[in-house]
């Protein structure tokens, strides 16, 4: 398995990115890869930062950011912006 964190900016509010990223459709994309969301945040200094904590099979998820960069601009994830940490457990 594999940790991932994710920091990144938003163009739109927390609230709005929020309902998106915990939606039924993610939520199901999400556990048909074995993808667990741990944790989603806002920055206490900065409300247009997040952090996004998920733990998968090694490589998961960042090829799931991979390959839905436009769906995930969509939602106010600024890619450009994104800053990937992996651990793995082993």
């Amino acid at each position: 398995m594999e940790t991932t964190i994710w920091t990144f900016s938003l163009s739109v509010p927390f609230s709005e990115w929020a309902a998106i990223y915990d939606s039924e459709g993610v939520t199901k994309m999400h556990e048909a890869v074995g993808l667990k969301s741990l944790f989603r945040g806002i920055s206490k200094e900065d409300p247009s930062k997040v952090c996004a904590i998920q733990q998968a099979p090694v490589g998961i998820a960042q090829k799931i950011f991979e390959d839905n960069k436009e769906m995930i601009r969509g939602a106010g994830h600024v890619i450009e912006s994104t800053v990937i940490s992996a651990y793995s457990d082993h």
